[in-house]
């Protein structure tokens, strides 16, 4: 691609601020998806997004779409839903299929970059306690929504959600929340702004102010164990 610098085995990333304006935030080409690569991107704000024939595309938008835990908004529609007590959580329990299920329900649109490669790279993060996913069940034990990405000290990198059943992904969201406010979780990263997260508390910082909080949040003490949620929808109001 003009103007993008290749990005080769064992080379840094080149500073953020060399990211295209259009397309919005392109940065670099190339590259793997090694734990190591994945993590030092991370760190910085960089998040890979390519389809699975293309070579790895490496992103920092700018602005940024954040959401702060206090600044969730639960809806009155959203209330009602928990109150049914419908749903019951799981925390890392379905990793590898909740990415499956992200990539299955956007194949006909957004969302085909989550490939085979993709799946392989992040659960091998999971293995290692930085990938987590929250699973939502309906009464019948099946999986109907879920969320996945990416915890580094106190930042979340949201990667992705599904839901097969109304409401399924925002009672994922609001479980991840639950779990953000009773811990050192200050931001949670949505990467590019939407009406739907826009809906639900998110706003757009700059990509330096973006930078600059993850400088103070990335490498904060976490406790492993604040990765759990009750087990019905209703105990999070």
């Amino acid at each position: 691609m003009v103007g993008i610098q290749a990005l080769y085995p064992g080379e840094s990333f080149p500073p953020t601020s060399e990211a295209l304006d259009y397309p919005n935030g392109l940065l670099t080409i190339g590259g793997d998806l090694s734990p190591q690569r994945l993590i030092a991107a991370y760190r910085q704000g960089i998040f890979p997004w390519y389809e699975g024939d293309q070579p790895v595309l490496w992103w920092t938008p700018n602005p940024r779409s954040v959401l702060l835990p206090e600044n969730f908004h639960l809806s009155r529609t959203l209330g009602k839903t928990l109150r049914k007590n419908s749903f019951q959580l799981t925390v890392d329990r379905q990793f590898e299929t909740v990415i499956y299920r992200c990539g299955e329900v956007r194949r006909d649109g957004p969302g085909t970059w989550i490939s085979d490669e993709m799946i392989s790279a992040y659960s091998k993060l999971h293995r290692q306690g930085i990938g987590h996913s929250i699973e939502v069940l309906n009464q019948q034990g099946e999986l109907v929504g879920g969320l996945y990405g990416l915890s580094l000290g106190g930042a979340f990198f949201g990667e992705s959600m599904f839901s097969l059943e109304k409401d399924a992904s925002k009672v994922a969201l609001t479980g991840l929340i639950h779990i953000a406010r009773r811990s050192n979780i200050r931001v949670i990263d949505c990467q590019v702004e939407s009406d739907h997260l826009n809906s639900l508390g998110a706003t757009n910082i700059s990509r330096l102010d973006f930078e600059a909080l993850l400088a103070q949040t990335v490498d904060m003490e976490t406790d492993p164990g604040i990765w759990q949620l009750p087990d019905t929808s209703g105990a999070l109001l």
